[in-house]
This record gives C-alpha cells, sequence and structure tokens, in this order.
C-alpha cells in the first residue's frame, strides 16, 4: 500500500532510523515479523515505522471511542420564572443558568402566566430580559422571546465553547491517515449573535398596567 520511493523510518524500539529506500523499509519491517506503517502521509518524505499493525488499529479504535465518550451532548435546560419572582430566587436561578451555559448546555428561560397575570404580561416580560441580561457575558439569543399560550419563552445558548477535556498524552499526536505495508498481506487505511433584548412575537396587544 505504500508506493512512495522513499520514507523516513522509525523502528519498532522509537529509533529514528533516516531516510531509507521504501524497499528495504519493508524487508526490515518483514525480518521483524512486523508491518511498516505510514504514520504521517503529509510529511516529505513521508513517516514510516515498523509496528504490529493489528494492534494500531484497535489502539486508534480505542482512542475514537474515548474521544466519542468525552463529547459533550448538548442539552436544553429549562428556567421557570415568574412575574413576581424575588430577588433571592432570581440569584439562585442565574447561578444554575451560568452554570448550564458555561457548561455547553442552551438554556430555556420560562416566564409563566397565572390567571390575571395575563393581563399584565409587560412586567412578565421586563423580567424576562432583565434576567437574559444578567447572561449576556456567557449567553447570546437563539430564539428571541415568544408567547405560547400562557408562557413567554427565550432560547439561550452558549456565546463560547466551553473549555475541551484534555486528552491524554497518548492521544496528542494521533495521525489522520495511516496506510501499511504488511508482511503477509496489504491491508487497507482505517479507515460560531444577536443582541441581547429581543423583540416579542405574538403578543397580544394589551397595554401596560401596574402591577397589583
Amino acid at each position: 500500500m505504500i508506493r512512495i520511493r522513499q520514507v523516513r523510518l522509525i523502528d519498532d524500539l522509537g529509533n529514528q532510523v533516516g531516510i531509507v529506500d521504501t524497499d528495504e523499509a519493508k524487508r526490515l519491517a518483514t525480518e521483524k515479523g512486523l508491518d511498516l506503517v505510514e504514520v504521517s502521509p503529509e510529511a516529505r518524505p513521508p513517516v514510516c515505522k515498523i509496528m504490529d499493525y493489528g494492534k494500531f488499529k484497535y489502539e486508534l479504535k480505542k482512542k475514537e471511542h474515548e474521544s466519542r465518550r468525552r463529547q459533550h451532548r448538548i442539552e436544553i435546560k429549562e428556567i421557570r420564572l415568574r412575574p413576581k419572582i424575588s430577588a433571592h430566587d432570581v440569584e439562585f436561578k442565574r447561578r444554575n443558568a451560568r452554570e448550564f451555559l458555561e457548561r455547553g448546555d442552551k438554556v430555556q428561560l420560562n416566564m409563566l402566566f397565572r390567571g390575571r397575570e395575563m393581563a399584565h404580561i409587560e412586567v412578565g416580560r421586563k423580567v424576562l430580559l432583565e434576567f437574559a441580561q444578567l447572561l449576556e457575558d456567557v449567553a447570546k439569543v437563539e430564539r428571541s422571546a415568544k408567547l405560547e399560550g400562557r408562557r413567554l419563552t427565550i432560547l439561550l445558548m452558549p456565546s463560547k465553547a466551553p473549555p475541551a477535556k484534555p486528552a491524554p498524552a497518548s492521544e496528542r499526536q494521533k495521525p489522520e491517515k495511516v496506510t501499511a505495508s504488511r508482511n503477509t498481506a496489504s491491508a487497507s487505511s482505517p479507515p460560531p449573535g444577536r443582541a441581547m433584548e429581543p423583540a416579542v412575537d405574538n403578543l397580544p396587544a394589551t397595554p401596560a398596567a401596574p402591577e397589583p
């Protein structure tokens, strides 16, 4: 599978052999009962290493599995607010929302109206927008405020990606593409906002009234 005339060879002990003819590199691999694996195809000449290709593919698969396991699945977390929410509750819910956003999740702010509160939607809207502004350093609006029945909602998304988990040292030099020459049979290669005061959609044309 390795057809280039010369390669930069690394032996099975990790020693730099230097630039050698590909046929000679294959011969050395065969003598050790191992395979010649191209680990840096973009280099000129490409870097090849003498190793057990089957074991190498297993390690690659294991690393890919670990990488997928560490990836964060984005969820939508719900924060419920009320028009007469206390300052203590605002602070408690703000901390929770910030934690979700910094972790990489989205946050949906839900302003719930009961009974006569539907006649004073602007009061709830003000509370909702002020709460969103408390998070403007870590969030941006993905969906503007929207009235759905007795619920006014805003969807926030993180303004920056969550910090990535550091990969183990053994994974930091993971090759992008690998080809190999086997000593028994040929093997194929393994296989980035909008403003924080959004307009409100679908609000009824009800004038603002003083809070009861």
